[in-house]
């Protein structure tokens, strides 16, 4: 059955119960519904337009979106445009919401190659963050939510023109701008870790790798936020522009200064907090560099990501060791661990960019070979551009819809 088909066999049967309930008198006027506020009816009677784009224009009954298809670390070889999916049908409580814009996360590779769940099995749908207006809701999650309103949703399946979202899962935005989506993912992973794990203080010493990338833009802005000295490695000059402009004091260009003498010299009782993301050789840079009582937090280790086993090289040998002669510390987090304080985070930072209290760095790929990010046949290139390290900021693809918009 099609889309609109299921729609009016759902509108037909709603009239059936807006009937019963007028013979039973349970839809008299001025009559409260026991069950929900008395301001509100029993029955929402805007309900037909829950199923309508709110612009008037119908919800297609096939889409396009992103499938892992197989288990790869290349993101290319594992995942296929699907050009013909259908369009889902919300439930009750759900919302069905159409993408604006999405994410690229250093980890999408990882989910692509099964790595975070080793019980999933091709074919599945990729992607983790999005942004878009409601176009479709159930009846349920009308008592929270309207047609055209903004939201934002962290859940895999993101890379889709269209999502259906549990409605206690969605995220309210004042609008549908490209820099709330840049919170999602990469924000609350800075603010939680940094506010959970740092212990962060003023006149701390905090290093941040990859520090121009798009979690890296938030661990500077926020260890400033917190009077900290914030040092961030990058690898272009252009970087290091950005990097200052958000406040970073002592940007450093791995590709024209040596770290290590950087960090031996101008800082020569150690960092407070590192905040890294990189792995490999920075990883072993930076135990080797946390002062007395140091704290690593490691949020990712991009640089193993796209090797066979996405594994970084052991050090446990050594590590002990260093760990002990300084009462150092090491502490992994994934976001997904900290759920329960993501909403707190999120409504901090959507405040926090309102107010322009914080720059949500947005990277389109205009600078790339092949111009901007649009639509979901770029998702590949974007992902390409963020493991050549070219992007400054979050990479963000939009996602250009051809029905009727003044969005």
């Amino acid at each position: 059955m099609t889309f609109h088909g299921r729609i009016s066999v759902w509108l037909k049967s709603r009239g059936t119960w807006h009937r019963w309930l007028n013979q039973q008198h349970l839809l008299s006027p001025g009559r409260p519904c026991l069950s929900a506020p008395p301001t509100r009816p029993i029955v929402d009677m805007s309900y037909s337009r829950h199923f309508m784009d709110f612009q008037g224009s119908s919800i297609p009954t096939s889409m396009k979106k992103l499938v892992a298809t197989k288990l790869n670390s290349n993101f290319r070889e594992a995942v296929t445009l699907r050009q013909d999916a259908p369009v889902p049908l919300p439930g009750d409580g759900d919302l069905l919401v159409r993408n604006r814009f999405v994410g690229i996360n250093a980890s999408d590779i990882n989910y692509s190659a099964g790595r975070y769940d080793i019980s999933i099995k091709p074919p599945f749908d990729v992607g983790f963050e999005g942004i878009g207006e409601v176009v479709a809701l159930g009846l349920s999650a009308s008592a929270k939510y309207t047609v055209g309103q903004s939201v934002a949703y962290l859940g895999s399946g993101a890379f889709a023109e269209y999502k259906v979202v549990p409605a206690k899962e969605a995220i309210p935005v004042p609008s549908v701008k490209p820099e709330f989506l840049t919170l999602l993912v990469s924000g609350a992973t800075a603010y939680i870790s940094l506010k959970e794990l740092g212990e962060l203080s003023e006149g701390k010493t905090v290093l941040v790798t990859a520090a121009a990338g798009g979690t890296g833009q938030f661990a500077v802005q926020l260890s400033k936020n917190s009077k900290c000295h914030v040092i961030g490695t990058c690898s272009s000059d252009e970087k290091c522009a950005f990097l200052k402009s958000i406040g970073c004091d002592r940007p450093i260009n791995y590709k024209t200064e040596n770290v290590a003498a950087v960090l031996k010299n101008e800082y020569p009782k150690g960092v407070d907090v590192v905040y890294e993301s990189v792995g490999g050789e920075m990883y072993d840079l930076a135990i080797k560099s946390l002062a007395i009582k140091g704290r690593l937090i490691i949020i990712g280790f991009i640089s193993s990501y796209q090797t066979l086993t996405g594994l970084p090289q052991s050090h446990t040998e050594r590590l002990p060791a260093m760990l002990l002669k300084k009462s150092a510390s090491i502490q992994g987090f994934f976001l997904n661990h900290y759920i329960s304080e993501y909403r707190m985070a999120m409504k901090h930072l959507v405040e926090m960019c309102e107010k322009r209290e914080i720059v949500c760095e947005v990277d389109f790929g205009d600078l790339s070979p092949e111009n901007k990010f649009t639509g979901l046949e770029s998702v590949f290139r974007a992902i390409d551009y963020m493991y050549m390290g070219k992007n400054i900021g979050k990479i963000v693809v939009e996602l250009p819809h051809s029905v009727n918009s003044k969005l």
